[in-house]
């Protein structure tokens, strides 16, 4: 099918203010860089998700699903298929019932983002959200990978997840069914598309909660390279030892290859210094994995997610 019969088709679906054509990644990822993809579409229903899935898989063209590209690193010759963008148009959450023990049941769909979410539940006096409340990602992505930061994961506060299945089939899982692990789950290996989480949370004191929003967000400034592009933490925790220790101890924080560079601040961040291109950022994790092995035996795995790549091809079907 050529492309202007797939235009046709998910205009049909979503109307055409929700299909771009030709649309530049690196303005719709946290690293800033990526070609352009074929088709950028941004459903706002479960009907519309479910339509689009549908067609795609009928048709066989390569589709991927993002949120807020917070964990995407995109080819500079870009994306030979249909971005499907779960985010703010695909947003929104809902405090479902407050329990006698002072726990709270909270969902929230697959675009919203995380730090808003923790805000909006802050103001309301609703804690245990403030571990994700600093994590640029949307809670599609987050359910997805099991994300996590100071000592708290998604696995801790899920309860159920509303999910197309590798079949496209509306169903519900719970908490127990995800087989959470680090970061990673059943939705991740068997190419799950979240829509809604369910999410027990506690009330609290407004002030408090807020106040520890405040202090990870310190921390995070204090530790972690924000005032750079990037994808987050660039490589798995490698079992027994910290990616970022293995990588400042084999000499190479500040080391750069064109505009990429390993942090000089956090070792675990490979940053968009100076108008990285996405082979410099390969190239350069490439070098980081050849050294820490070579030096420390440890294989290092990306954490980021290859998009658009030949030896991801198969993978970019998974929600991300």
């Amino acid at each position: 099918m050529d492309n202007d019969r797939i235009a046709e088709n998910l205009i049909s679906i979503l109307g055409e203010d929700n299909v771009r054509r030709d649309e530049p990644m690196n303005v719709h990822t946290t690293f800033r860089i990526g070609g352009e993809a074929d088709f950028f579409i941004t459903p706002r229903t479960e009907e519309q998700i479910l339509d689009v899935v549908t067609f795609l898989k009928k048709t066989d063209i390569l589709y991927m699903i993002v949120g807020n590209g917070s964990n995407l690193l995109v080819n500079d010759a870009g994306f030979r298929g249909v971005i499907v963008e779960l985010g703010d148009l695909f947003s929104g959450y809902e405090i479902v019932n407050m329990e006698g023990s002072g726990a709270v049941l909270v969902t929230a769909k697959a675009g919203m983002k995380l730090t808003r979410l923790g805000n909006e539940l802050a103001s309301k006096g609703i804690g245990g959200f403030e571990f994700a409340t600093g994590i640029p990602g949307c809670i599609g992505g987050a359910v997805r990978m099991n994300a996590g930061a100071y000592g708290g994961e998604f696995s801790d506060i899920v309860v159920s997840v509303r999910v197309i299945d590798k079949d496209g089939l509306i169903r519900e899982l719970s908490a127990s069914e995800l087989k959470y692990a680090y970061r990673t789950s059943i939705v991740a290996r068997q190419d799950m598309i979240v829509l809604e989480a369910r999410l027990k949370l506690l009330m609290g004191n407004p002030e408090e909660i807020r106040g520890r929003i405040k202090e990870l967000a310190r921390k995070r400034r204090q530790k972690q390279p924000l005032e750079y592009p990037s994808a987050g933490s660039t490589f798995k925790r490698p079992e027994g030892y910290f990616a970022a220790k293995l990588i400042e101890d084999a000499g190479l924080k500040g080391y750069s290859i064109g505009g990429a560079q390993v942090s000089d601040k956090h070792a675990g961040f490979v940053i968009n210094k100076d108008g990285a291109t996405a082979e410099d950022v390969c190239r350069l994790t490439e070098h980081i994995k050849k050294e820490v092995k070579e030096k420390y035996d440890v294989e290092l795995e990306l954490e980021i997610v290859k998009v658009g790549f030949q030896d991801s091809l198969k993978k970019e079907k998974m929600l991300r």
